[in-house]
């Protein structure tokens, strides 16, 4: 267990290259300098791209991306290489120790199909085990692991994870210091500000009135079971706000309230 860790949650939308991912790799090289990171990342828009160029189109049920066979060799191909290389070239090129890897490297993830009622979603998984043993190598090394949600399935084949899902089920097995979601909002937002504190009552709340909303929820719903297993804080912000304590700090109610005293 690693309790000054801070995993960070990296959608598709801040990898492509350009002048965002140079701002992320600037933020996590000064993160990195002062206290161990690991950084989970997506790469949805690459994957669908990807598959339209092959003729397959994305095909989702509830938010959940359908992975047959031909789907999940693209998400491994995006994922665990395109966008997992390009971060940690860049990384590296900052003078930071980055090391790639997905979740089947070393058993870090082993996961077993997702059940959606009765709908097949294919090779879609869910964490049941962190191999915890490997990051703390790796973090003891001073190395920032960057991590593809790729996953071992029980029958040796791969599984293709939700990135929040892989950070939130990293988050708990280390007990984090902190889990944050990096997103391109600021926070939660209501009426165009920031909401600074939620908590499992007010988030129910925000989310039955409309205030929360699409990705928002899961993220908000990955947060309080992070919360619930023993990660110390959980926050959602953007680029802005990841170095600067910014956004949406998400935590129990008596936590809240001694943060805001």
């Amino acid at each position: 267990m690693n309790h000054t860790l801070r995993i960070i949650k990296v959608g598709g939308a801040e990898l492509a290259e350009g002048p965002v991912l140079q701002t992320l790799v600037e933020r996590l090289a000064s993160l990195h300098a002062t206290q161990p990171v690991a950084l989970v990342h997506g790469g949805g828009p690459e994957i669908a791209a990807l598959q339209r160029k092959l003729g397959l189109e994305p095909c989702y049920v509830e938010g959940l991306r359908v992975t047959d066979d031909a789907c999940m060799d693209v998400a491994e191909m995006v994922l665990s290489g395109t966008v997992n290389k390009r971060v940690v070239a860049h990384l590296v090129s900052a003078g930071v120790a980055a090391i790639g890897l997905c979740g089947v490297d070393a058993g870090l993830f082993r996961a077993t199909p997702l059940k959606h009622g009765d709908v097949d979603l294919g090779r879609v998984g869910a964490i049941r085990e962190v191999n915890t043993h490997l990051l703390e190598l790796l973090l003891s090394g001073g190395l920032l692991p960057v991590i593809s949600p790729i996953s071992l399935g029980d029958d040796g084949r791969a599984l293709n994870v939700n990135a929040d899902h892989a950070a939130m089920a990293l988050a708990c097995a280390t007990q984090a210091a902190e889990l944050v979601f990096v997103t391109d909002t600021p926070g939660v937002l209501q009426d165009g500000r920031v909401i600074p504190a939620i908590d499992h009552d007010l988030a129910e709340h925000l989310i039955l009135d409309g205030v929360i909303t699409g990705g928002m929820v899961p993220k908000i719903r990955s947060a309080l079971d992070a919360l619930c297993a023993g990660v110390r804080r959980v926050r959602i912000t953007n680029l802005d706000g990841l170095e600067q304590d910014g956004g949406t700090c998400i935590g129990m109610a008596q936590q809240q309230q001694g943060e805001l005293a």
